[in-house]
Formats: C-alpha cells, sequence, structure tokens
C-alpha cells in the first residue's frame, strides 16, 4: 500500500459533519468531497478514525447516544472487515 495517498478525514472535518448531522443538514455530500478526490479510505483506516473519534466524544462529554450511533459505526466497519476475510479465505482455499 505504500505510495498511495489517501484522503482521511481530520478531526475538524469529522466534528464539522458532525454538527451538520446534529442540525439536520446533508452531510454526505461533504464527506463525499474528500473521498471523491480519486482515492479511497480502506476499511482499517477508517475503523482507526471512528475510533479515534469515539475517544474525542468520550473525552468531550458528548451524548451518551451519539456516542452510541458512532460505536455502531465501529461494528459495522468490523463486520465488513471480517465478512471480507471470510471471502478471501474460502477464495484461497479453493485456489490450492
Amino acid at each position: 500500500m505504500s505510495g498511495v495517498k489517501r484522503n482521511v478525514l481530520n478531526v475538524k472535518q469529522k466534528i464539522e459533519i458532525l454538527q451538520k448531522l446534529d442540525n439536520r443538514e446533508s452531510a454526505s455530500t461533504d464527506a463525499e468531497d474528500v473521498l471523491n478526490e480519486g482515492n479511497t479510505i480502506s476499511r482499517y483506516a477508517a475503523l482507526q478514525s471512528v475510533e479515534t473519534l469515539l475517544d474525542y466524544m468520550g473525552q468531550q462529554g458528548f451524548d451518551y447516544g451519539d456516542i452510541t450511533a458512532v460505536r455502531k459505526i465501529c461494528v459495522e466497519i468490523r463486520e465488513q472487515m471480517n465478512k471480507e476475510q471470510k471471502q478471501r479465505r474460502i477464495t484461497d482455499f479453493f485456489k490450492q
């Protein structure tokens, strides 16, 4: 993966997106703008970013409901990673 340039949302961008979500505005276009610059973010990098956001939210005393919503995102990312790993194992098994 070396040499691959990735765009990752920084903390300020994440907070802005969360604030827009709180205000019921569309934050998806902001995130898509960052991601559509020609690169994708790996699930692992996304998981690390969301976990960092969780740490920040805990330190800043965010509402429990908000923290729970972000934790659900972590769970979904891990589930996708597990599915991907299972599929890789199945593919590798049949290649042998």
